[in-house]
């Protein structure tokens, strides 16, 4: 018979992890494990307090599914029964995990994939903008940045002093919600002057119709207004591209569905994650193998990552061993 444990779990963050919405100096994760005796399988999630959830609230859901992972639950009986979110994507990452283990095959056998090794992005935190070109100059190496924006009226100054410290890096920019109807313009702007790729998330989720009125002088991407599947098709006289992550899709099954219909319907896909340790990453390089673009450098904003861990060679990052995932 299965058996279910869960826990929390603290990694400290290198110096401090700074979004227009806070700062943290530390990642805490929930990590599920599946066993029977003989195999056993593990998933990692990040609760969001963005999206309502908690620690506490995370591991009481995994814990209400205590029975139904004894009873032999499939992960796609798993989506039918949980909401999408941290606790259904530990759960659904530690399923499949288990399952390969247990079948003595792989999760890229069962899924019909060929893992290849990916560049990610790296994320530089929301600072003033001189610290954010020094910052920018030591990751000048890396060939694609992720900029945090979002607060207060510097973004444009801030982007500027970004590309002055790395001008040859490929620039996508994240908001996190933090413009509004009067600051759009300015910094969709200032972005485009200095070459950024692609814009995550400026206007706050459900408030984010004025999307569909303006010009894009750089492709607009969606992150908190996207979760699932179902919210795609609803998405696109806004966005431009859409962002998945495990966490908010409720694993890997959902993130590849996902990762399919974005890209029948015409989006730019992006990969993406939470602050989490190699456990976290390893399932987002199986959804991550056809996306435009791929954030999953939770490991590199660590002071101490899991072990065993990814192998990242600079910014690219190689497909996990069986002994972390997969």
């Amino acid at each position: 018979m299965r058996s279910l444990t869960v826990r929390a779990e603290t990694f400290p963050i290198a110096g401090s992890f700074r979004i227009a919405r806070g700062a943290r100096t530390e990642a805490v994760v929930v990590v599920a494990t599946i066993a029977d005796g003989t195999a056993t399988g593990r998933g990692e999630a990040v609760p969001y307090p963005r999206y309502g959830e908690s620690v506490e609230g995370v591991i009481a859901a995994i814990e209400a599914m205590r029975d139904r992972i004894a009873d032999g639950i499939d992960a796609d009986t798993l989506r039918a029964e949980m909401q999408a979110g941290a606790a259904r994507n530990a759960l659904d990452c530690a399923l499949l995990d288990f399952e390969a283990k247990a079948s003595g095959t792989s999760v890229a056998q069962r899924l019909g994939l060929t893992l290849s090794p990916l560049t990610t992005a790296f994320t530089l935190s929301i600072d003033t903008p001189e610290a954010m070109r020094e910052a920018a100059r030591a990751a000048a190496q890396r060939p694609l940045l992720k900029v945090k924006l979002g607060a207060g009226m510097e973004d444009a100054e801030r982007i500027a002093a970004v590309r002055e410290g790395a001008p040859d890096a490929t620039l996508i920019v994240d908001a996190n919600e933090g413009w509004n109807e009067a600051t759009l313009l300015r910094n969709l702007s200032a972005c485009s002057a200095v070459g950024v790729k692609l814009v995550e998330q400026p206007l706050p989720a459900r408030r984010d119709g004025g999307l569909a009125t303006i010009s894009h002088p750089v492709p607009i991407c969606a992150d908190e207004s996207c979760h699932t599947a179902k919210d795609l098709a609803d998405l696109k006289n806004r966005y431009d591209a859409v962002n998945i992550k495990l966490d908010k899709a409720g694993g890997l099954s959902e993130a590849l569905s996902m990762v399919a219909e974005a890209k029948r319907l015409g989006f730019v896909t992006m990969v993406g994650c939470m602050v989490g340790t190699s456990l976290a990453m390893a399932p987002g390089l199986y959804a991550a193998q056809s996306a435009d673009f791929v954030d999953l450098d939770g490991p590199l904003l660590l002071a101490k990552d899991r072990e065993p861990a990814l192998v990242y060679d600079g910014s690219t990052v190689h497909p996990p061993s069986p002994d972390l995932w997969g």
